[in-house]
């Protein structure tokens, strides 16, 4: 597989439009103007670690929001199964979908490895825990969704530029919500970076 160049601390943010649970395009940003966004990107619906995932942003949707954060849920389904979907799980959230995966691509969130999505004792390890304890198992992915998408989380400024990159090593791997937060040494996601972007 090629090397995949990840988005860095300071680098724009790819602007692209994504679709509500209406159908209606949403440029991603009219968000960032507006708030710090948390741009979540979820893997597929069948997915326990993304059900996971999903739980612990809305468990802590309201501190996000009283802390200045926009949380936005992305999935790579239609706008009709991305606001079924988010009706269920995430009533409260902006869910939006991106079908043909263009947003995905523009950050560097491509399919995962056998290691990454399948083979992982992490996996396997979450996969027994979330059985055992939210009664989650792995399905597969409904029609039109990747089994081997790889999810990612970006907290964007707005000034439009990334303050946290989280690229996952694996499925199980989730962002704490106190790094989405605080970041690694409490910054202040709405003071813009005086610099270029990192290399």
């Amino acid at each position: 597989m090629a090397q995949i160049s990840h988005l860095k601390f300071n680098d724009p943010a790819p602007d692209l439009a994504l679709l509500d649970g209406s159908g209606k395009p949403v440029q991603l940003s009219s968000l960032w103007k507006k708030n710090v966004v948390v741009l979540a990107f979820t893997r597929h619906f069948g997915c326990p670690q993304c059900k996971e995932m999903v739980d612990q942003l809305i468990d802590s949707h309201q501190t996000l929001t009283e802390a200045g954060l926009l949380l936005a849920i992305v999935s790579h389904a239609s706008a009709e199964s991305a606001k079924a979907f988010c009706d269920q799980r995430a009533p409260n959230a902006l869910c939006l979908a991106d079908p043909d995966r263009s947003a995905y691509k523009a950050y560097s969130l491509y399919p995962g490895t056998f290691w990454q999505t399948i083979f992982s004792p992490n996996i396997w390890r979450s996969n027994r825990r979330l059985a055992r304890e939210k009664g989650y198992k792995p399905d597969l992915p409904p029609v039109g969704q990747d089994a081997y998408q790889m999810s990612g989380t970006f907290v964007i400024g707005m000034d439009g530029r990334i303050r946290l990159p989280y690229y996952y090593e694996d499925i199980a791997d989730h962002p704490p919500v106190d790094l989405l937060l605080h970041g690694i040494m409490g910054m202040d996601w709405k003071t813009p970076f005086d610099s270029k972007p990192l290399n």
